[in-house]
């Protein structure tokens, strides 16, 4: 666990009196008001070359930016945004995708997946996975091993890669190197501790994560079957890749980001879990500020160990 300090009760203070409540607002205007909020880019150089492109999805064209460092290793990261399906973008984790590529030296693909409630579920999902497995299948094209492509990403981004992990197994398709979900979005149910304890005051909140899952659900129902959208309700949770799971004391997520560490380690999958005590959702993509930067160094060299694999060996002669 790492502590909280003082920097950390400020910003806390701050966002909550500046954040929207998007609870109250429609998708179109909770996108604007959030999209005012954003920060430029502190270190436009980190990385060699950035590339916007079109790929197939099961649901049309896809939007990916690719990241290419300074300096690659033969890895890759395929990244989805957070911002509880209905809001964000590629531009918004675009510091946090820079710093990420400059920092593993792995190539990082962050992908513009369909929003809800325009597209509403599984459709975000679909482009996660149909992401991931173009990744796969350019690899040469990207100058990488499809043996070290990773599938990353924040809240709901998280819930996505944690789905496109599921989906990789039971479709048959490439197998992630590992599954990186940072405070991830895992169940539409409010009724966990940490819901009740941290409804309100701690940036994102229980009204605010109901109004996400509405858009995305379309309702609440949810799809057929039901791993498309929360994977703790897969029958199985054997077989997946290493994962990492990042959660933060006071988000009203943090039962749920636990729970599914905690399910993953019984199903027989390698976890680390890194808990940070006294901060809150949607810390680390917060560049500038201290303990996000601290927090970040370790999930880059977590990262850079995950995905080191081993050269193949030369047949016996």
């Amino acid at each position: 666990m790492v502590g909280m300090d003082d920097v950390a009760s400020a910003m806390l203070q701050t966002l909550n009196d500046g954040f929207p409540a998007v609870e109250r607002m429609t998708a179109a205007d909770a996108r604007a008001a959030v999209a005012a909020r954003r920060q430029p880019v502190v270190d436009p150089d980190a990385v060699a070359q950035i590339v916007d492109r079109e790929i197939d999805g099961r649901g049309g064209a896809i939007t990916v930016r690719i990241y290419r460092p300074h300096r690659g290793e033969g890895a890759a990261v395929v990244f989805c945004h957070g911002g509880g399906f209905v809001l964000c973008d590629i531009d918004s984790h675009d510091g946090f995708c820079r710093a990420m590529a400059a920092r593993t030296s792995a190539v990082v693909i962050s992908v513009g997946y369909r929003l809800a409630p325009e597209h509403p579920a599984p459709a975000a999902a679909e482009d996660a996975f149909s992401a991931f497995c173009w990744v796969v299948e350019h690899a040469a094209e990207l100058g990488v091993d499809p043996r070290r492509v990773a599938i990353a990403g924040d809240s709901a981004g998280g819930n996505l890669a944690a789905v496109t992990a599921l989906l990789c197994r039971m479709r048959g398709g490439p197998t992630p190197a590992a599954q990186v979900l940072l405070y991830p979005v895992i169940d539409p149910s409010f009724d966990t501790e940490s819901y009740h304890r941290r409804a309100t005051g701690y940036v994102n909140t229980r009204a605010a994560m109901r109004w996400y899952w509405r858009q995305y659900l379309g309702g609440t129902a949810l799809p057929e079957p039901s791993h498309l959208v929360a994977p703790a309700r897969a029958e199985s949770h054997a077989d997946l890749p290493s994962a990492v799971i990042v959660t933060a004391e006071l988000d009203p997520l943090h039962s749920e980001g636990v729970a599914y560490a905690r399910q993953l380690r019984s199903a027989g999958v390698p976890v680390l879990h890194r808990d940070f005590r006294g901060l809150f959702h949607g810390f680390l993509t917060m560049m500038p500020f201290p303990p996000a930067v601290a927090a970040r160094e370790l999930l880059w060299t977590d990262l850079r160990e995950l995905l080191v694999i081993p050269p193949l060996m030369e047949p016996a002669r």
